[in-house]
């Protein structure tokens, strides 16, 4: 459907280069809703995914001619609508404040979205061929801003995330999650582009030329070759132990969880020998599956020691390492030898830990507000990437909300990881958050030519091809053990090599894209147009 936008009032001055003004402002704010929830649906566990270009054009329609503080109003209305119910599972384990303390910081990014493209109309309105560009480029510099900043960031919610089952998934391996949602957003500014007034006989052209545009954005991805598989395999098996309760209460049933985990080795071990299963050459457990230190408690040791010795072969333990300063933790996993036992030298410490859920920022400050901030445990994050290496395959460790940030998994990569592990605990979240975290691993595979698995205490866990499929994937809140032939190694793809750069030329162009509207805005406040420019910006 074609958006028609009011028409200038008679005796006016004529408007800007577009000939139009801002949609009406009930109707920004209905745009701004559909988008957040489209936007909402797109993501795990729904999976409409084709519902984010839609979106991204309706919230670039919303913004497009307003006055900042306009822009601001849609967007931030749009990421609320959006990151209220996407985040709901943080409130689970930390309470309705922090849920919606975080969820009010990810929606200011879209409000700050929501200024840039208000900003850039004068720009869209006089090169109309420049909108998919110009969008593409804005998500892509907000999630860059949102992926680091307060503390380190929170990527959740990131466009590329929600295209776990679309084409554009496969551009990952050129540009990895950036590139991803550039194509997206794209594709929405292509959309709103075409659909913003209508088209007389002799625009015909450039209007096929948009629709063109568009069609390659959506469906062109599919084309694009995904890294082959290298054609060595191990037999990597993930062991899904469960919790005896879901919810934060888990933390007082740490003997009982490890307790599972120890017992379902046991099993597979029986069924190897029975012939039923096939031997693995490596085990994985997912975090927190000992939160019991094994290197200070010898009860832990031992019965970790059994199930390595059972299966015989190594095992990677999700554990709690505690430190020599009270309170001070470190959320490791830990390379088991069936014979010699830990092996020391193959650690990996969480390199990014969860502000105020794992470790309590400007602690002091906070305290003058709550002396609730002690219960936040010291966290200590760990140096160095998470390359272990065991003798079925050299694996690149990562831990729970780790695979969102494309640094800290690349970095695995380009120290020699084979494969790639996400260790997670979604015991205190719920199953919505497990999908979520899913499409990343997917992701994750693509982007670097490396097959990749998940697993969870309690589900989901999966293993992911390169090409972004899923093998084996587990129900949420059972028990499971789970087998499969994962590629080892392979060439690295462009994305891997590229890194962060294709973000960075993103992030300089739109910053060049704003400079640029800066002339074209002080023109319509001082030409011939500036009547209408009022009025329009009054709307």
């Amino acid at each position: 459907m074609t958006v028609q936008p009011t028409p200038a009032p008679a005796g006016a001055a004529a408007p800007g280069p577009a000939g139009v003004r801002p949609l009406p402002r009930w109707v920004s704010v209905v745009l701004a809703l559909i988008s957040g929830a489209g936007l909402l649906l797109s993501f795990p566990p729904y999976g409409l995914w084709w519902l984010a270009p839609v979106c991204v054009a309706l919230l670039a329609a919303a913004t497009h001619r307003r006055r900042l503080r306009g822009g601001f109003g849609v967007g931030l209305i749009a990421g609320l609508v959006l990151f209220v119910p996407l985040l709901d599972w943080t409130r689970i384990a930390a309470g309705w404040l922090p849920w919606m303390l975080l969820s009010f910081a990810q929606a200011g990014y879209l409000a700050l979205l929501g200024i840039a493209a208000a900003w850039l109309s004068p720009l869209t309105d006089r090169f109309r061929a420049a909108w998919p560009l110009l969008t593409g480029l804005l998500w892509v510099t907000q999630e860059a801003l949102r992926d680091r900043a307060p503390f380190g960031g929170f990527p959740w919610g990131r466009l590329a995330f929600a295209q776990d089952d679309a084409p554009a998934l496969r551009l990952a391996v050129a540009g990895g999650a950036p590139l991803v949602t550039f194509a997206v957003a794209a594709a929405g500014g292509a959309l709103v582009a075409l659909a913003w007034r209508s088209w007389r006989p002799r625009t015909w052209l450039p209007a096929a030329g948009f629709a063109v545009v568009l069609a390659a954005l959506v469906a062109g991805p599919a084309f694009v070759p995904t890294a082959r598989p290298a054609p060595a395999t191990t037999t990597v098996a993930v062991v899904q132990g469960n919790v005896p309760r879901l919810g934060l209460d888990f933390n007082a049933q740490r003997a009982a969880v490890l307790l599972n985990h120890v017992r379902a080795t046991e099993r597979l071990a029986e069924d190897v020998r029975a012939g039923r299963k096939p031997q693995p050459q490596l085990v994985i457990w997912p975090e927190n599956s000992s939160d019991i230190d094994p290197l200070r408690n010898q009860d832990a040791a031992q019965q970790i020691a059994a199930a390595a010795s059972a299966i015989g072969v190594p095992i990677l333990v999700g554990t709690v390492l505690r430190g020599d300063v009270p309170g001070e933790i470190r959320n490791a996993g830990i390379l088991w030898m069936p014979v010699t036992g830990p092996d020391l030298d193959q650690v990996y410490v969480k390199r990014h830990p969860v502000p105020f859920a794992e470790y309590m920022p400007l602690r002091p400050i906070a305290r003058l507000v709550s002396d609730k901030v002690d219960l936040v445990q010291n966290m200590v994050a760990g140096d160095h990437p998470g390359v272990v290496r065991t003798p079925a395959a050299t694996v690149g460790d990562v831990i729970c909300f780790e695979v969102a940030y494309d640094g800290i998994v690349r970095d695995t990569v380009t120290g020699g990881a084979q494969i790639l592990a996400v260790q997670t605990n979604n015991a205190t979240f719920n199953e919505a958050e497990a999908r979520q975290q899913l499409a990343m691993v997917r992701l994750r595979a693509v982007e670097h030519g490396r097959d990749a698995l998940m697993v969870s205490t309690v589900g989901v866990s999966a293993f992911a091809g390169t090409d972004g499929r899923v093998h084996g994937a587990t129900g949420f809140n059972v028990d499971a053990v789970v087998l499969h032939d994962m590629h080892v190694g392979g060439p690295r793809t462009l994305a891997t090599r590229l890194g962060h750069w294709p973000e960075v030329a993103a992030v300089a162009l739109a910053l060049l894209a704003l400079a640029a509207a800066a002339p074209l805005r002080r023109r319509r406040r001082g030409g011939d147009d500036s009547a209408a420019e009022r009025t329009t910006e009054e709307r």
